[in-house]
């Protein structure tokens, strides 16, 4: 839409051909070369950032300009017009080193047309000024083109190679996690086959170590998806600025945390308590407005991390009466971060406050 704008000051050749006084085939003929100079040049515009095939568009351009000539030279000055979106064709398909020359090659030769024009003087310098500012102005854009082609393909090189180092990187653990196990399952298994006939007490212990070991298994797979799908504090606040959008709740949150040397339990912990309260106040609240604060303190027991959310609803969470769900849930999982939770009514709402150690324990204990 923006190039096809520009296509207006082609007015003054249409207005030529429709009240210029031509013979009919003359204006069949003007038809012609106009649509086919504009499907051209198009086809040359859009393919600014492309791969390079000099050749070809040096020879589309000269196409151009020769039907520029023909037309400027036949029909009158109102078609000189054609040598600005020549010039501006050459900046955008052709590279700097080349449109430099062909920039100002193209507005020489709307020059000399319109000398040999008539009146064709007088439109000189109305034309020749676009034509130069036009075509380098669109080196510039073409430069641009082709770099923002390359950022999006290098990103999206970057993100393959991302998602291919994660697989890899949860084989590599699983193979680590399950390989042992899976071979003392089948060496004891074997054991256990042999065993059966003669001596089943024995083949019996085999089975229950075969157990252990695969209950022992479990569990380490189960820790390691749960460090895959560890929850993050940021994504979380983003989430919740959505949740609370949707919900039309007005929220006030805080900008990217830094959480530069907090443990990745603490900010665990955080994340499933903010997550908890937001669930809260757009399910249960009934509130319009919720106000989100991180905050860094410190206490007699080290640096803590201060997730505060409070709401202006008439509701009470259902977690916070409940034993066994939503916020009880929550006080065992910060319990266990270390941190610790506080959640009751307001005279304006509901508060819910979640704290965690703001560095590693052993940390702690040597700061103190």
């Amino acid at each position: 839409m923006w190039t096809a704008i520009w296509l207006a000051y082609l007015s003054a050749p249409v207005s030529d051909l429709l009240h210029g006084g031509h013979a009919a085939g003359v204006q069949v003929l003007g038809w012609t070369g106009l649509v086919a100079f504009v499907v051209w040049y198009m086809l040359l515009l859009f393919r600014t950032g492309r791969g390079d095939r000099t050749r070809l568009v040096l020879g589309s351009l000269a196409v151009l300009a020769a039907q520029s000539t023909l037309l400027a030279l036949t029909l009158g000055r109102e078609w000189l017009v054609l040598f600005v979106y020549v010039a501006i064709a050459s900046g955008a398909a052709l590279p700097p080193r080349l449109a430099r020359w062909t920039i100002p090659g193209a507005s020489a030769l709307l020059t000399v047309v319109a000398l040999a024009v008539p009146d064709g003087t007088s439109f000189i310098a109305a034309l020749l000024l676009p034509a130069l500012l036009g075509g380098f102005a669109m080196t510039g854009v073409r430069e641009l083109i082709r770099t923002t082609i390359a950022l999006r393909e290098a990103r999206a090189t970057v993100a393959q190679l991302a998602a291919n180092e994660e697989r890899l990187r949860l084989a590599r653990d699983l193979h680590d996690l399950l390989g042992h196990s899976l071979s003392l399952i089948t060496l004891k298994s074997e054991l256990a086959g042999r065993m059966l006939p003669a001596h089943p007490d024995k083949a019996a212990q085999q089975v229950a170590d075969i157990e252990q070991v695969s209950r022992q298994a479990l569990v380490d797979v189960r820790e390691a998806v749960t460090g895959y799908r560890r929850a993050r504090l940021s994504t979380e606040l983003a989430g919740a600025k959505v949740a609370l959008t949707a919900a039309g709740v007005v929220a006030e949150l805080p900008g990217e945390p830094d959480l530069t040397g907090v443990p990745e339990e603490s900010e665990t912990a955080l994340a499933w308590a903010l997550r908890e309260a937001v669930t809260n106040v757009v399910r249960h609240s009934g509130a319009r407005r919720c106000v989100v604060e991180l905050l860094g303190r410190q206490t007699l027991d080290g640096a803590v991390l201060e997730l505060l959310v409070e709401d202006n609803g008439s509701g009470r969470p259902a977690a916070a009466s409940t034993p066994g769900n939503g916020l009880t849930g929550l006080a065992e999982r910060l319990e266990k971060a270390g941190g610790t939770l506080e959640a009751g009514g307001t005279h304006r709402g509901f508060r819910l406050v979640a704290r965690v150690p703001a560095a590693a324990r052993a940390d702690i204990g040597s700061g103190a």
